[in-house]
């Protein structure tokens, strides 16, 4: 890829330029689209997650808080359908492509589902904290079965981190 400032050559993994400094961007700009082949429904939150470099598990539990919270799920359906219909397919050969870490349930820390267990583990945070606010959060607007919801599909959409095989124990002398 060319550099549009400066004309020299940019490495195909480089995002700026190391000469000058400007994006990677050959002026066409990133386009806001739908990744069916990445998706679970539609592929609308995998394009999000692409357009933001971001894992694709958060732009999907922020989609179901952001549909519970202002007043049941009924209104993040009708958006995320009005999204499927306005965004345009997405090529065949896009990818989420994120870098950082993925949010994962945990396979160590978990109660339930291991879903307070994999924020605090994504977050760096004690997971007493994460599994507290849930609570409240789920009791102060008294939408306890909301809440109850929100915390299963949250199950549903955060997958499993892979199990930790088992270590024999050792024996001390």
């Amino acid at each position: 890829m060319i550099c549009g400032r400066c004309a020299r050559e940019i490495e195909a993994d480089s995002r700026y330029c190391r000469y000058c400094g400007a994006g990677g961007d050959t002026g066409t700009g990133r386009r806001l689209t739908r990744i069916p082949s990445e998706g679970r429904i539609a592929g609308v939150c995998a394009g999000i997650a692409a357009y933001l470099n971001a894992d694709v598990t958060l732009v999907r539990l922020g989609w179901v808080l952001l549909s519970i919270v202002p007043g049941g799920i009924i209104g993040g359906i009708i958006a995320y359908a009005a999204a499927w219909l306005l965004m345009p397919e997405g090529a065949p050969g896009d990818r989420p492509a994120c870098d950082g870490p993925r949010l994962l349930r945990s396979a160590v820390d978990r109660k339930i589902g291991g879903v307070c267990g994999g924020l605090a583990e994504y977050f760096g945070v004690d997971s007493t904290l994460v599994r507290l606010l849930v609570v409240i959060l789920a009791i102060y607007p008294r939408a306890v079965v909301l809440g109850i919801v929100g915390y299963a599909i949250a199950w549903a959409i955060i997958p499993s981190a892979p199990a930790l095989p088992r270590q024999p124990a050792t024996a001390h002398a």
